[in-house]
């Protein structure tokens, strides 16, 4: 675990340093936003209404902008000969699977915190009464399962041509049963439902975390093979 956060720790330092990733997908979910709240323009203020569209909207944002973040997972190590340095590093190489997944985290969740205001800020919503720690919850869970499946995916796009155009298209379907209780349990949340009204979709995220992290750990070693 120690060497995945020293993994994890590197890349974040690399991404912090330029800040290349992090500006596309902060622009790439800005953009989104502004593109749906001119296309529902005749719904903002009212708070019901924007609490349901909430959802698949921000959803929408986080997805995207989460995708063009694992595409570039280990494009740098693999053009610059570091993933061949980290192969023949004396370590796990679930060790380097889990560092991706922490690093990509990250990103993914600095980009949903500042996406949630600009969001309040763009619709003209007003969340009132809505249970905060079930929603981040959610959006903790919804992420990490997003982040589980796409990293390893991303490892086992690497060596195609047009992995750009191929995550995508392998990713989104693996990933509906995730979108489909995250969407639900958000609309429930930001609707004014307690925690206890999403506890199905809870069990849902928590067990396709679960078994696509540990799938994840037992096959990676086989996706990044020359």
């Amino acid at each position: 675990m120690i060497r995945s956060f020293h993994i994890a720790l590197k890349d974040l330092k690399a991404e912090f340093r330029t800040k290349q990733l992090l500006n596309s997908m902060l622009i790439f979910s800005v953009l989104v936003l502004v593109v749906f709240s001119i296309s529902f323009g005749d719904f903002l203020g009212d708070s019901a209404k924007v609490a349901k569209l909430a959802p698949g909207v921000l959803w929408v944002a986080f997805t995207f902008a989460g995708t063009l973040g694992l595409s570039r997972t280990f494009v740098l190590e693999n053009e610059n000969g570091c993933l061949d340095a980290l192969k023949l590093c004396p370590i796990d190489r679930s060790a380097i699977y889990t560092g991706k997944v922490f690093s990509n985290l990250m990103l993914v969740l600095i980009t949903e915190a500042v996406t949630f205001p600009l969001f309040i800020v763009l619709f003209n919503y007003s969340p009132g009464h809505f249970s905060l720690f079930g929603f981040s919850l959610i959006l903790f869970l919804g992420t990490f399962g997003f982040i589980v499946t796409g990293t390893l995916l991303s490892a086992l796009t690497l060596r195609t041509r047009t992995r750009e155009l191929l995550l995508p298209v392998l990713l989104l379907p693996v990933l509906l049963p995730v979108l489909i209780p995250a969407v639900e349990a958000s609309s429930t949340l930001l609707s004014g439902g307690e925690l206890g009204d999403v506890l199905s979709e809870l069990r849902l995220l928590a067990g396709y975390d679960l078994v696509f992290f540990v799938i994840a750990q037992l096959v990676f070693e086989y996706a990044i093979q020359d």
